[in-house]
């Protein structure tokens, strides 16, 4: 298998990529296409004691790079030769199976959307990060990608969702869930009605388990398989839960330094401590797979360091290899609406 990836993405670029890039093809396996400026990239392969290109590893030259200050639906266009642009067109043309960034979120999502396109019939893509519970974890679907949804669009998130949580989690019938603010089918506004409405006719129909509302402290300690919300929404739950955890963890370790018994306690604890560290670290997952496009596409967080890179390019393997493109283009018609009907 080969992911291709985008070397000049992020804050730690080009060597957080490439160093990344090298341990998935030692480790993984996998072949690696590696896009950007070939000088750069060639001298992180140097500084990280490669003396020729190793096997499994290819440099696409890009000139360009797409900057966070760069307008998102333009900055692609305008930069044709962009590390982004030549990866996805790599993509596009079938030199790899799966490409990842983690360059600027609202670029990759137009440029995977215009240059990939989504599959037919999505109406739009989704970021889908997978989020720590008490009951393992979740799928968020979406954190980003769209702000401002119509009840199509997250009837389609729940179907995408689904089938990623059973694909890429293991869960046989996921349960999905609507993120609200209470549990009653009444709660929240027109557009979470109207979604409910439609999530629980598609729970009738035996298409997908849907559970209801859930309030976002549920969704947390209790624990569904799928979270469905609008992007603007979904984004402040992520970022509310990522600096919960930060803030909880801060405060332990301060707890844990404040005496000579309770720095023995640390170290007694020392393994299920890290144990807790990695269940909230972004390193750990890798990245977000932008679900809708008609090919894998894995977005990396933008401070990922090598080893994010590198379980970003283990994650972008996984979703090539559990078809969850399939899936979905299989099962479109059973997700759009008549039209006219609340689509937007």
């Amino acid at each position: 298998m080969k992911i291709i990836v985008d070397a000049m993405g992020g804050d730690h670029a080009p060597m957080a990529p490439v160093e990344g890039a090298l341990k998935a093809v030692q480790e993984l396996g996998v072949e690696v296409i590696l896009t950007g400026r070939a000088e750069e990239v060639l001298r992180c392969i140097e500084q990280l004691g490669h003396k020729t290109l190793p096997k499994g590893v290819e440099i696409a030259h890009a000139s360009e790079v797409i900057e966070m200050e760069d307008n998102p639906a333009r900055a692609f266009k305008e930069k044709k030769d962009s590390s982004m642009t030549v990866g996805l067109n790599l993509l596009k043309e079938g030199n790899g199976e799966a490409f990842v960034s983690a360059g600027s979120t609202g670029a990759l999502l137009s440029a995977a959307t215009l240059l990939i396109k989504r599959i037919r019939g999505i109406r739009r893509a989704a970021l889908a990060p997978v989020v720590p519970t008490a009951a393992g974890s979740m799928v968020l679907i979406d954190c980003g990608a769209t702000a401002e949804c119509t009840p199509e669009y997250l009837l389609q998130f729940a179907f995408m969702g689904s089938y990623y949580a059973k694909r890429f989690l293991g869960r046989e019938e996921p349960k999905v869930a609507l993120l609200n603010i209470g549990a009653e089918p009444s709660k929240g506004m027109e557009l979470q009605k109207a979604t409910h409405a439609l999530l629980t006719k598609a729970d009738q129909e035996g298409r997908i388990h849907f559970v209801g509302n859930i309030e976002g402290r549920e969704a947390i300690s209790q624990g569904v398989d799928v979270l469905v919300t609008d992007g603007y929404t979904g984004n402040i739950f992520l970022k509310t839960v990522e600096g919960s955890a930060l803030l909880f963890s801060r405060m332990l370790k301060g707890m844990f330094m404040e005496s000579a018994k309770t720095k023995l306690a640390a170290l007694m604890m020392k393994k299920s401590l890290g144990e807790f560290k990695k269940t909230f670290d972004p390193n750990e997952v890798g990245g977000t797979a932008m679900l809708g496009i008609s090919k894998p596409v894995v977005k990396a967080h933008g401070s990922s360091n090598g080893y994010a890179f590198y379980n970003a390019i283990r994650q972008a393997m996984q979703v090539a290899q559990s078809d969850i493109v399939g899936d979905i283009t299989a099962n479109v018609e059973h997700m759009r609406l008549p039209t006219g009907r609340m689509g937007g």
